[in-house]
């Protein structure tokens, strides 16, 4: 097994333009019209680059996260940050950080998940937050560009930021979608990670199939908009298009709870192995061992460790 290990590593930074502070909880049934008795709740800093600068720490490296925040949800956002003691730099909004909210129904094993749209930037507070990642380059390393885009930042905020990325000499990697996304490939990355329905928007076909998902996943090889294709399916586990082919790895088998936040490890996992020097193959695996461990916990809670150890093992004797 090659472990996660304290080596030597590129440098890794992380943005995450619309962060949400998470909030978890439970009830036997979720009905209309009746007040909902709730068990234990849960918060966590929520959103995609925050979760991989967390999934990342957990495994053993180190990042800079670039996040927004603002109002009293965003203070209570910076605190939770900063109890998790990761590096990171602040742009303050004036308006209020979202929530996003998580109920599990246990009469059912059912989760219902409730997304906020989060609130509006001004062009002085995305322009900042451009300025912030200009000065923060990690000159050959890695940029981590990841979630939605909040009201008021234009469709092509993630393009701004692989210029910058391509300027200051480092790799970008983006995980959005939609217009987003379009723009991001338009102006060409390092490395996109779509899940099946993104990619499918993207191209405007339903990708049901192994074939059209390679063919999709390849033609952005093909076109120049990324040099790698990190394409996650679910349950149906995961594709990585490269310039010299296409691999595919299943899910382990594991018991799920939750799926929430198992993307952004897959992406903190792979990020990490890759600024740790390792080839996008032992990357890969380790992504999806690490989006698999995600599943295994309940609620917003991410990855351990040595749940990701124990099931990379298990891929990498799979794959000899």
């Amino acid at each position: 097994m090659e472990a996660f290990q304290l080596m030597s590593a590129k440098p890794i930074l992380t943005l995450t333009v619309n962060p949400a502070l998470d909030v978890s909880t439970s009830t036997g049934r979720v009905i209309s019209g009746h007040k909902l008795r709730c068990g234990t709740s849960r918060l966590d800093p929520g959103g995609g680059g925050v979760n991989v600068s967390r999934v990342i720490q957990r495994l053993g490296g180190q990042t800079l996260a670039i996040h927004t925040a603002g109002g009293p949800t965003g203070e209570a956002y910076r605190r939770l940050i900063e109890a998790e003691h990761i590096p990171s730099l602040v742009v303050p909004i004036h308006g209020s950080t979202r929530q996003n909210f998580t109920v599990d129904e246990t009469a059912t094993e059912k989760q219902f998940r409730f997304v906020l749209e989060g609130p509006e930037l001004t062009e002085a507070e995305w322009r900042a937050c451009l300025s912030v990642v200009a000065e923060s380059i990690p000159v050959g390393g890695y940029v981590v560009a990841s979630g939605s885009l909040p009201p008021g930042v234009p469709e092509d905020f993630y393009a701004r930021i692989a210029r910058l990325a391509r300027k200051g000499g480092a790799h970008c990697i983006v995980d959005t979608s939609g217009a987003a996304l379009a723009q991001a490939l338009a102006e060409g990355v390092f490395l996109v990670k779509p899940s099946r329905r993104e990619l499918g928007e993207h191209v405007n076909a339903a990708l049901d199939s192994e074939q059209s998902q390679i063919e999709a996943a390849s033609a952005l090889i093909a076109d120049g908009s990324a040099e790698y294709v990190a394409l996650t399916l679910g349950e149906a586990g995961a594709m990585l298009a490269t310039k010299s082919g296409v691999i595919r790895l299943p899910v382990p088998s594991v018991q799920v709870l939750s799926t929430v936040g198992a993307g952004d490890s897959f992406l903190g996992a792979l990020v990490l192995r890759l600024a740790q020097g390792h080839p996008i193959e032992v990357a890969f695996r380790a992504a999806v061992a690490a989006g698999s461990a995600t599943a295994m916990t309940p609620a917003t809670e991410l990855c351990h460790r040595r749940d990701v150890e124990r099931l990379e093992a298990e891929l990498s004797a799979r794959a000899l």
